[in-house]
């Protein structure tokens, strides 16, 4: 009990003997080249259809945090680049800090997958909603579990009023009509901003919020014809997006990672409602009809998918030694584990 007593220090290694053989400095997950490559793909696919986050494919393979920290760091470097101190110096040593291991492949694989998969997918998604939605419904009801694992310990009461919260701002939000608006140039960068949150922030789908918001198919068509003014102010929006909210991302993430978690299970839950498979344009929910066991086989097919997903994960971190208390702590850093 007595932090100063002898015989507590010369215990704790034998308590804790499995960390010996995996240091501090090996905290982060080794995973494969190809495996990020997949991953990026599955993130890349699912942001082209409204409802689904890849934020949530993030959480589900086990690259969230690894995800926010690595462009949080790509932040603060251009930060240090353009504002200095020691611009050189800084800009390298943030730099350095990106797990480009993690986040090149990452990358090719989202870039990849918007070429050549997300076509067929998004005309899935238009030829047979009712059924991808029962799908994806499926895969978000059993990714929820990902946060609350991430969070770790069991739930109390004040922190069971986090999670309920962020549900039903979540369930609000989805619950909004879609509109259609002129993409004016305040309009475009502010979208913007708001679907690069989304993108980053598990339940919720940034090409969802654009359909919100009323510019899905501005964006879209703004891509195709390449219109470089559109273009440019989208990107703008995106930019500002990624400062603001990557570096609060990782700031909570550093410095409350279990409430952060929580509050991302809850948004999850509450942006099912976007993918309940019965609902009109407007998103009035229905009731189920018609051919329902359809839809509830589509939907236990997606939740076994994540949950073959989520044991592959588990075995790899058996193999490497890197259980979910030694993520928690490599996130949560020394300095934030003191009183």
């Amino acid at each position: 009990m007595t932090p100063s007593s002898a015989p507590d220090p010369a215990s704790a290694p034998a308590a804790t003997s499995p960390p010996t053989t995996v240091p501090p400095a090996e905290a982060p997950v080794r995973r494969s080249l190809p495996g990020n490559v997949v991953r990026g793909a599955l993130i890349g696919v699912v942001e082209t259809v409204p409802g689904v986050s890849g934020g949530t494919v993030a959480l589900v393979v086990g690259i969230y945090d690894e995800l926010i920290n690595s462009a949080g760091h790509v932040v603060s470097a251009a930060k240090r680049l353009l504002l200095g101190p020691d611009r050189a110096a800084g800009f390298r040593e943030h730099l350095a800090a990106v797990q480009w291991r993690i986040v090149i492949p990452v990358v090719i694989g989202m870039v990849a997958a918007l070429l050549t998969v997300a076509g067929p997918m998004s005309h899935l998604v238009e030829d047979h909603p009712v059924v991808m939605r029962a799908l994806f419904f499926g895969m978000v009801l059993a990714s929820i579990g990902v946060p609350l694992r991430l969070a770790g310990g069991a739930l109390r009461a004040r922190e069971g009023a986090v999670v309920a919260v962020a549900a039903v701002l979540a369930f609000v939000l989805v619950s909004i009509p879609p509109t259609t608006v002129a993409p004016a140039p305040v309009l475009i960068v502010l979208a913007a901003m708001v679907a690069v949150s989304a993108l980053l922030l598990p339940g919720l789908s940034g090409s969802f919020l654009l359909l919100t918001i009323g510019l899905y198919q501005p964006t879209l068509r703004a891509v195709d014809d390449l219109d470089i003014g559109y273009l440019s102010l989208f990107f703008l929006g995106a930019a500002l997006g990624m400062v603001v909210i990557v570096k609060g991302l990782q700031w909570l993430l550093n410095h409350h990672h279990r409430v952060t978690m929580l509050a991302l299970t809850g948004l999850m839950l509450g942006a099912l409602r976007t993918l309940w498979p019965w609902q009109l344009e407007d998103r009035t929910l229905l009731a189920p009809e018609g051919d329902w066991w359809v839809q509830l086989l589509a939907a236990a097919a997606g939740a076994a998918v994540v949950l073959l997903l989520l044991v592959v994960d588990a075995r790899v971190r058996a193999r490497t030694g890197h259980g979910i208390q030694e993520e928690v702590r490599g996130i949560e850093g020394p300095e934030d584990e003191r009183p």
